[in-house]
């Protein structure tokens, strides 16, 4: 059983295609299915949990559109840009989702309990 120190945030606040912060969790609803991965992305550490869920399911980072499998925390679409830039950058992409793949975001279970869900450390 979880301990009651797991980072938790209203329900109410997580309709499909939300995203927000509980702890250093990034927290959404991809149609109906909780989700918790670490909250910094793995290009410039944007906070994920200032992002969308796209048509795919996706987490979307909200500074340069790098897109992330929630299930398994794998970046699936480099970023658009860095720093102040946002457009293509095609070598440059490439070499970030090299680099992704050794570093994931950390994925943990989020749970409905209540009025809240709750993210349980794995």
């Amino acid at each position: 059983m979880a301990e009651s120190t797991d980072p938790a945030v209203p329900a109410t606040d997580l309709p499909p295609g939300a995203v927000t912060r509980a702890g250093r969790w990034a927290v959404g609803n991809r149609d109906g299915e909780l989700f918790a991965v670490s909250r910094r992305c793995r290009h410039q550490l944007g906070d994920l949990s200032d992002g969308h869920v796209d048509a795919d399911g996706c987490l979307v980072c909200p500074w340069h559109q790098a897109r992330y499998d929630v299930t398994t925390g794998a970046m699936v679409e480099g970023p658009r840009g860095f720093l102040g830039y946002h457009g293509r950058t095609p070598g440059y992409t490439q070499l970030v989702l090299g680099y992704s793949k050794l570093l994931r975001l950390r994925v943990a279970r989020a749970v409905r309990r209540g009025a809240e869900v709750v993210v349980q450390r794995r």
